[in-house]
C-alpha cells in the first residue's frame, strides 16, 4: 500500500469537497443559479471521496500506463456511482439521477459521459494531484492534522445524521401524499414543523428534482405496479433477480469454479490441485461473487447480442479479477494467482486470455446456464429454500471467517512470527499447520 490511513481520510475530504465545487460550479451554470448540490448539507460530495480513495487503492501500480489507467478510473468511478445509484433508489423508493436522456447509459445510472471524465479524473488525481496533496498533507503537523479530521467527521456525521432524517421524512410524507391520506398527511406535516428540516427538504428538492412530487407520483405508481405483479408470484421461491436467486447462484458458481479450475489445471498442467478459496468444503470465492456481479450486473441486459455480453462481461471480469487480487494481498499479504508469465499481462494479476475467458463465461452463463438454473431454483419449495439459503449464509460466513483467520495466522508464521500467544493461535496451528495449508493453498506467496 502506498498510502496511509491518514493520508486516505486526507484525500477523502479534499476530494469530497473538490467534488462539491465541482458540481456546484456544473449546477450554477446549467440552472443559472447556485445550488448546493449533494446529500449533506456541508460542503462534501462523499461519492467523489470513495472514488479517489478507490483510486488510491487500485490504479498506483499501473500509473505509467495510461490507457489502463484511464480504463481503471472509468470502471471502478462507473461501478461506485451504479451501486451508489441503486442504492439510493433502493433506500429511499426514487432514483437521485438519471441519465436515461444520455447516449449509451446503463439503468440511468451511468453513462458514457460521465464514466470518461471520471477516467481523465483518474489519470489526473494518481498521476499529478495526489502527489502533490501528499506533500501538502506532509506539511501539516500531525497532532492538528488528527484534530481537524476528528472534527470534520464528527460535523459530517451529525450532518449525515441530520440529512437522513429530513430526506426519511420527505420520503413518508411524500408517500402519505401519493397515496391521498390526507389524516395521516396532516398529522405527519405537524412533524415537519421544524425549520432546519424543511429547509434541508427544500435543498434536497432542489439539488435533485427526481424527488419532487411530480416524480414521486409517477414512482410511486410504477412501484405499486411493481408490487402488484410481484405479489401475483410471492409463492414463488427467488422469483427474478432476487436476493435468494443471488445466494443460490454463489454457491452453484462458487462450487462449480472450484470444479472447473481443478479439472484445468490437471488438464493443462498435469497436477491435480486444491483450488479453493476456504479452509471447508470445495468453493471458489472469486467465482461465486464472479456469477453474482455478472448476474447482477448483466441481468437488465441477458436479451442484448452475444457480442455485447461477451465484451461487458471481459470487461467486469477483469476488472474484478483485478480488484480481487489487490484486496487479498492488503488483508492477506498474500498472493493467490499470479499471471506474469503469460503474455498481455497486467501486473500479473489480470491477463488478456483470462479476461476472453470471462468474456465467454458471461456469455454461456447468460444464455445458457442462467436460464436453466433459475428455472430449477424456482421450483424448490419456497419454505425450504428460505431456510437452506439462511442455513448456508451462517455456513459460508463461518467459513470465510475462519480461512481468514487460518490465512492470517500462515502469513505470520511465514515471517517468522510463530510464537504461540493465545489460545486461538494454538488452536490454529494445531487444526491449520504449514502442511494443511500448503495443500489448501499451493498457489499462495507471501509479499
Amino acid at each position: 500500500m502506498e498510502y496511509t490511513w491518514y493520508q486516505f481520510i486526507w484525500l477523502f475530504w479534499i476530494y469530497s469537497f473538490g467534488g462539491w465545487c465541482l458540481e456546484v460550479v456544473n449546477a450554477a451554470v446549467k440552472r443559472k443559479k447556485f445550488v448546493n448540490v449533494g446529500y449533506l448539507n456541508s460542503p462534501f460530495c462523499v461519492i467523489y471521496g470513495f472514488s479517489a480513495v478507490a483510486f488510491a487503492v487500485f490504479l498506483p501500480e499501473i500509473q505509467n500506463s495510461l490507457f489502463f489507467l484511464f480504463l481503471g478510473g472509468v470502471i471502478i468511478a462507473g461501478f461506485i456511482e451504479y451501486t451508489s445509484g441503486k442504492l439510493l433508489e433502493r433506500i429511499f423508493g426514487r432514483k437521485w439521477w438519471d441519465y436515461s436522456d444520455h447516449r449509451f447509459h446503463i439503468g440511468g445510472y451511468v453513462c458514457l459521459e460521465t464514466a470518461m471524465l471520471w477516467g481523465v479524473c483518474a489519470v489526473i488525481m494518481v498521476r499529478f494531484s495526489n502527489p502533490l496533496l501528499l506533500r501538502l498533507i506532509a506539511r501539516i503537523p500531525g497532532l492538528i492534522g488528527k484534530i481537524c479530521l476528528w472534527g470534520i467527521g464528527i460535523v459530517i456525521g451529525l450532518d449525515a445524521i441530520g440529512s437522513s432524517a429530513a430526506v426519511f421524512q420527505m420520503h413518508h410524507r411524500l408517500r402519505k401524499l401519493a397515496l391521498q391520506v390526507s389524516y395521516d398527511m396532516q398529522r405527519l406535516s405537524g412533524s415537519l414543523g421544524n425549520v432546519l428540516t424543511r429547509r434541508i427538504q427544500r435543498r434536497m428538492i432542489n439539488a435533485y428534482p427526481n424527488l419532487s412530487l411530480e416524480q414521486i407520483l409517477k414512482q410511486q405508481k410504477e412501484a405499486l405496479e411493481r408490487e402488484r405483479k410481484e405479489n401475483e408470484v410471492s409463492l414463488v421461491f427467488a422469483k427474478g433477480c432476487s436476493v435468494y436467486k443471488l445466494i443460490s447462484l454463489f454457491f452453484i458458481g462458487a462450487f462449480l469454479g472450484d470444479i472447473i479450475e481443478t479439472i484445468f489445471c490437471y488438464v493443462t498442467a498435469g497436477v491435480l490441485m486444491s483450488r479453493s478459496s476456504v479452509v471447508y468444503g470445495p468453493f471458489s470465492i472469486v467465482w461465486g461473487l464472479g456469477c453474482v456481479l455478472l448476474t447482477a450486473f448483466l441481468y437488465p441486459y441477458r436479451q442484448k447480442s452475444d457480442s455485447c455480453i461477451f465484451i461487458a462481461g471481459t470487461v467486469l471480469g477483469g476488472a474484478y479479477e483485478y480488484i480481487c487480487s489487490v484486496v487479498t494481498e492488503l488483508l492477506f499479504g498474500t498472493v493467490f494467482w499470479d499471471y506474469s508469465k503469460i503474455p498481455f499481462n497486467l501486473g500479473g494479476r489480470i491477463n488478456l486470455l483470462y479476461c476472453f475467458f470471462w468474456g465467454i463465461v458471461s456469455v454461456i452463463w447468460l444464455k445458457l446456464c442462467y436460464p436453466f438454473l433459475s428455472r430449477f431454483i424456482e421450483q424448490i419449495p419456497k419454505k425450504t429454500g428460505v431456510i437452506v439459503c439462511k442455513v448456508l449464509v451462517v455456513f459460508m460466513v463461518f467459513d470465510i471467517g475462519m480461512s481468514g483467520l487460518a490465512l492470517a495466522r500462515y502469513s505470520e508464521r511465514q515471517a517468522g512470527n510463530g510464537a504461540v500467544q493465545s489460545r486461538l493461535e494454538r488452536y490454529l496451528d494445531q487444526h491449520f499447520p504449514d502442511e494443511k495449508m500448503k495443500e489448501i493453498y499451493p498457489n499462495a506467496k507471501f509479499v
